[in-house]
């Protein structure tokens, strides 16, 4: 088996064990995101790849942050110390179907405030969807060009810039250069979520019941990878 079909077996398999912890039948899933019983039956089994919008839908169904599909829970609620050395490697997933790829470098637990990833743009990539969801980020362009949308402005960003942003105004990210590009993305937890005490996990991509197709403009997305 390849490392593509292991990464999607062990996607399918969470899924599943996410879906029955919940008492939820296939069809609940399948009615709750838009997709077919027969989609979401091959995603299950690691047969088919899946796009990121469909992800958002099927994280948001299950009431989870799309990073918690990919993730192996280990029990801890928050973040005690982290320390990154030269030279060291942090575990990079990527979203099927879509060629980026990320890394959480800190953070991530239930209850943290914050979460610190590395992000990677494939080459002419763009974004399907406006994201929209409480609290705050910022983005520090590494390397390449990416132009930033936010609301109705838009700021293209060379290596070295940087941009923060309130996270519930709609946004996005695409890569306008010619290779791939690297950004650092710290994001923080709303302040109401902060001071209610609700564990939640926080994703760049999570759109929280606020899509919005780039295509469309009517916040559809498509079946399949």
């Amino acid at each position: 088996m390849k490392i593509h079909d292991e990464a999607l077996a062990r996607l399918g398999a969470h899924i599943r064990a996410l879906r029955e912890a919940r008492g939820m039948k296939l069809k609940e899933l399948a009615d709750a995101t838009g997709l077919s019983d027969a989609f979401v039956s091959r995603l299950e089994r690691g047969q088919v790849s899946s796009s990121v919008a469909n992800l958002i839908q099927i994280a948001e169904a299950l009431d989870i942050g799309v990073s918690e599909l990919f993730a192996n829970p280990s029990g801890q609620l928050r973040s005690d110390v982290t320390v990154h050395r030269h030279g060291d490697v942090a575990e990079s997933r990527s979203v099927p179907s879509t060629g980026y790829r990320w890394q959480l470098f800190a953070g991530g637990m239930p209850n943290d405030d914050l979460e610190v990833f590395h992000l990677l743009f494939p080459r002419k990539n763009r974004m399907d969807l406006m994201v929209s969801h409480p609290g705050q980020e910022y983005c520090y362009v590494i390397s390449g060009r990416i132009r930033f949308h936010v609301g109705a402005e838009v700021f293209e960003l060379a290596a070295g810039e940087g941009i923060f942003l309130n996270s519930e105004l709609p946004h996005r990210a695409d890569n306008v250069g010619d290779d791939e590009a690297r950004i650092l993305m710290v994001v923080a937890k709303s302040s109401e979520a902060r001071s209610s005490g609700r564990s939640e996990h926080f994703d760049w991509w999570r759109v929280p019941g606020a899509a919005t197709s780039t295509r469309s403009g009517k916040g559809k997305t498509s079946q399949g990878g």
